[in-house]
């Protein structure tokens, strides 16, 4: 979860840091910190806190000289928030410094064998262990002496090295953490991921499992765990870097949500041609896709949430039994996966490791991957059988909104080709959705110009401490994306029920005052989320619902408040229900006083268990 960078160059290092930290902080903001070499030693500056209290000590970067970097943003897991738990980590020396990002699963006996040996702690991180042993086996050699760190540590990591006695080397390890190397002329980089880098180059490197590479400013050579050398592809990426930035936008997540209407163009348009939905990369046949007997959607948080509305959508689509749980749980519930499986995995990153151990499991037990991701190159779609990808573009904020809404609109996408290959849609229905899915972007642009009296109806309920969303069927699926949304980011207690289910325990939790979020897009069930509005207002509760526009009049006699949504294919209406209680839940954050952008305890990309 923690971000890092390294750069190899002609130009001053410690300025390009903590730009690229500056786009990395959405990873990781309890702590940052940069090493550089200066010509004769290591120079380390760290600091609890934002990225600004550490940009500060060190004057932006003028108060550090050197060509050789690194730098970190921490998101803490072993050792408390603190100076001296931030990254780097140097050893005993202050010869070697260190940056990671994941857990050392076996840090504790590593470090007593150290302790044993006589060497001195600083630290409460599992990070130090990786520095201190490379300085423990360091003969002169540092890619060396990485090589033998990495045949004891156990665990996920992805590491940048750089060692005082070679200081024309930066060494990049990765297992089980996402790591990429980005190239140029005269200079090359590793960070977690593109955003930190684009602004300087294009043309990246993904690194496997297992691999290490020395970065020098006139090349990158790339090695196995044996230290063998390999060859590696070159990708290109197409993000602008005006897509990592706010744009004028308060906040990244404001910036976001507005741009979902974008965002659904370029996942949906490429894959619609005259009125059939075409998936130009998918090569599963006929013959495998009639012999499907259930499908898996496998996923975390807001892409769990997408798997539940597809659950939905899905099997009235495909009459198959669709089964949608939390890739945390998958590997120990002893899931029942056979060959005639098709397991469709969801991640925005491509990274989340709960996600990537899943996807492995599923995989081990003869199952087929495909995977909706949306960063190109990632762990989970290089890994995957069939991956299609969703184009959203870099997402900052840590709350997800647009990876949501087109996650969702290609796995509707999915769900009608694959019922269109099955015979499974009638033509009239079909086409019906296929029309409707060319007007989502559209229709998306209508609901965010509501934006106002959302704002409105935020700042009347913002004091809350505790609200309630309800709806059933798909609308319970989205309300429990608009539950976790205000969660995320406002810090009030909130939870999604079932509409159906308030008698039997929930009801007891409604009195004078309660706010409860109605969802009522559904039209099949409108008339009994009506009762249940009923039911709720009879108890005490204010009221407010979201539905679409052909019930805004029926709504509007009953509920305190209510915004709508334009009527669309069913298929469609958790796409567009979603906007609202997105903006709902940033304005409420907002008039709070909350760091909408980076809530706290949480960071974007979950890449530790």
């Amino acid at each position: 979860m923690c971000g890092i960078v390294g750069f190899v160059g002609g130009e001053e290092a410690a300025p390009i840091l903590l730009d690229g930290l500056s786009r990395l902080e959405y990873r990781g903001y309890d702590s940052a910190g940069v090493a550089v070499f200066d010509g004769e030693r290591l120079e380390v500056a760290k600091a609890k806190g934002r990225l600004r209290v550490l940009s500060d000590m060190i004057q932006g970067g003028a108060a550090i000289h050197g060509t050789l970097g690194v730098g970190h943003t921490r998101w803490a897991t072993h050792g408390a928030p603190s100076d001296v738990n931030s990254h780097p980590q140097v050893s005993r020396s202050g010869r070697i410094a260190v940056v990671h990002n994941g857990i050392i699963e076996n840090y504790a006996q590593l470090k007593q064998f150290l302790i044993d040996q006589g060497v001195p702690f600083a630290s409460e991180t599992d990070t130090e262990v990786v520095a201190q042993l490379i300085e423990y086996f360091y003969e002169g050699d540092i890619l060396k002496a990485v090589g033998r760190v990495l045949h004891r540590i156990e665990g996920a990591y992805a590491l940048g090295i750089i060692c005082a006695d070679e200081p024309e080397k930066l060494i990049a390890v990765r297992k089980d953490s996402p790591l990429i190397l980005g190239l140029g002329e005269g200079f090359n980089f590793l960070a977690s991921d593109v955003t930190a880098i684009i602004k300087h180059t294009r043309e990246v490197i993904y690194m496997e499992d297992g691999e290490l590479a020395v970065l020098t400013r006139e090349g990158v050579a790339c090695y196995n765990h044996l230290l063998q050398p390999v060859e590696k592809e070159v990708s290109h990426v197409d993000w602008e870097i005006d897509a990592a930035e706010k744009g004028g936008y308060e906040h990244f997540m404001f910036k976001e949500i507005m741009e979902q209407p974008e965002a659904l163009r370029k996942a949906i348009f490429p894959r619609l041609k005259d009125g059939e939905v075409v998936l130009p990369d998918f090569s599963l046949d006929d013959a495998y896709i009639k012999d499907i007997d259930r499908l898996y959607v496998v996923a975390c948080g807001s892409s769990y949430h997408v798997g539940m509305v597809g659950k939905y959508n899905l099997e009235r689509l495909l009459r198959l039994p669709v089964e949608v749980t939390l890739a945390s749980e998958f590997r120990y519930m002893e899931p029942i996966v056979t060959q005639r499986t098709l397991v469709v995995v969801l991640s925005q990153s491509g990274e989340t490791l709960d996600t990537m151990a899943a996807l492995r499991e599923a995989r081990r037990l003869g199952g087929k991957i495909l995977s909706i991701v949306n960063v190109v190159g990632s762990s989970i779609a290089r890994e995957s059988d069939e991956v299609l990808y969703t184009w959203a573009g870099p997402e900052i904020a840590v709350a997800t909104t647009k990876a949501y809404s087109t996650q969702l609109a290609v796995l509707d996408l999915l769900g009608l080709y694959l019922a269109r290959r099955l015979g499974t849609v009638t033509e009239e229905r079909y086409h019906a959705a296929v029309q409707e899915l060319l007007v989502l972007p559209s229709k998306m642009e209508q609901v965010l110009e509501q934006r106002e009296a959302i704002q409105y109806y935020a700042s009347q309920y913002f004091n809350h401490e505790s609200i309630f969303f309800i709806g059933r069927n798909v609308d319970y699926a989205l309300g429990l994306e608009g539950s976790l949304k205000l969660k995320e980011i406002s810090y009030i207690h909130s939870e999604a029920y079932a509409s159906g289910e308030l008698k039997h325990g929930t009801i007891s939790l409604i009195e004078d005052g309660t706010l409860v979020v109605a969802v009522a897009t559904y039209s099949k069930l409108f008339e009994k989320a009506m009762s249940n509005v009923v039911e709720v207002k009879s108890r005490g509760a204010d009221v407010l619902a979201l539905t679409t526009q052909s019930h805004v009049e029926e709504m509007g006699r009953v509920a305190d408040g209510l915004f709508a949504i334009p009527d669309t294919d069913e298929l469609l209406l958790p796409s567009l229900g979603v906007a609202p209680l997105q903006l709902l839940a940033y304005y409420i954050a907002l008039m709070r006083g909350c760091d909408i952008d980076k809530p706290r305890n949480l960071a974007k990309s979950v890449t530790v268990e």
